[in-house]
């Protein structure tokens, strides 16, 4: 009998409809001849499960996107999946919330633990990891309330972000002092905790891991390039425009590839990740690594980074999809 794959998408995060477009990039892909797969959403205000059979079941939001319908039918999981895929991002759902549910449930599920998948959300606690493991980080801080930016012993400009938040929801770019509480107050809005770190200059690089066999594997590496003058690579660069460049694999020296690729493997056993990540990096005008974060379920959409970085090192989308299924099934959590 096929192995039942159970997807999970949507839920109460600032990322649901991100985690909704993951999913059904995965159900629509997945190797159907070796696994029967059902899709189930939560709502954005948390409730769950409701099943969605195609991608006409869903509803939109105000950009088109798929969200799960809140009319949609409630119900459980059924007792005869052999494992869960939760193909959430953000909070509720990749902060180890979820998978202290599904081990609460008894139910195998794909991907990092509880601890790591906690850890590796809140950037404030990451940081400390990577850097305890060896990694340069950014100088930065992190406040639970309002402050007074005189206060703050920061070269501008800074990056403000929630400490626990994806795709760049609530993170802002400040050049003045003037400007800093406001962005403070709206990072508070994602989160209770905000990172404040000094700006780097350099170029934004990533790097994915695959676990497969007891090995790290890691992909190409590859650079995004902001256009259209946008600051930084936003939400709305990310996902609503054109304002992004992906250079696969990125026009750096071997050395400094190899580097990064060395650095992304300790960083995933540093925070103690299974399964998949992507870890982003800054390269500095003086040649310098930096480790940004670290995703436990990056976007897995057909055309998001981690797939990409994964196809043009000679693994297509559904040989990813599969060999992570592979070895959750094969290294059961519960």
């Amino acid at each position: 009998m096929k192995p039942h794959i159970a997807l999970i998408c949507g839920g109460k995060s600032a990322e649901h409809e991100i985690s909704c477009l993951s999913a059904l990039g995965i159900f629509e892909a997945i190797d159907r001849e070796r696994y029967r797969v059902s899709l189930f959403g939560i709502t954005d205000s948390g409730e769950g499960f409701v099943e969605l059979t195609s991608r006409d079941q869903f509803d939109r939001d105000e950009n088109g996107i798929p969200i799960v319908p809140k009319n949609g039918v409630k119900g459980t999981l059924p007792e005869e999946i052999d494992l869960l895929f939760p193909v959430l991002h953000g909070s509720n759902g990749e902060d180890g919330v979820f998978q202290g549910f599904a081990e609460f449930m008894q139910i195998n599920y794909l991907g990092s633990g509880v601890l790591s998948s906690a850890l590796a959300m809140d950037k404030t606690r990451a940081k400390q990891i990577f850097a305890s493991a060896g990694l340069r980080v950014a100088t930065g801080v992190s406040v639970a309330s309002a402050v007074e930016a005189d206060s703050l012993s920061l070269t501008l400009p800074v990056f403000v972000k929630p400490s626990r938040g994806g795709s760049s929801r609530g993170t802002q770019k400040v050049k003045e002092k003037g400007a800093l509480q406001a962005a403070i107050n709206e990072a508070l809005k994602f989160d209770s905790t905000v990172l404040i770190e000094e700006a780097i200059n350099g170029r934004e690089l990533e790097c994915a891991v695959l676990q497969e066999g007891g090995k790290f594997l890691t992909s190409v590496v590859g650079e995004i390039r902001v256009l259209g003058g946008r600051e930084f690579y936003d939400y709305e660069a990310k996902y609503l425009d054109s304002a992004t460049e992906y250079l696969v694999p990125a026009p750096i020296p071997d050395e400094i590839a190899k580097e990064i690729r060395e650095q992304s493997v300790i960083a995933f056993q540093a925070i103690g990740c299974e399964g998949l990540a992507r870890v982003d990096f800054f390269l500095t005008d003086e040649g310098q690594i930096v480790i940004n974060e670290l995703n436990t379920m990056p976007g897995f959409t057909p055309k998001s980074v981690f797939p990409m970085l994964w196809r043009e090192s000679g693994r297509n989308y559904r040989d990813v999809i599969t060999t992570l299924i592979e070895e959750a099934l094969q290294n059961p959590k519960v």
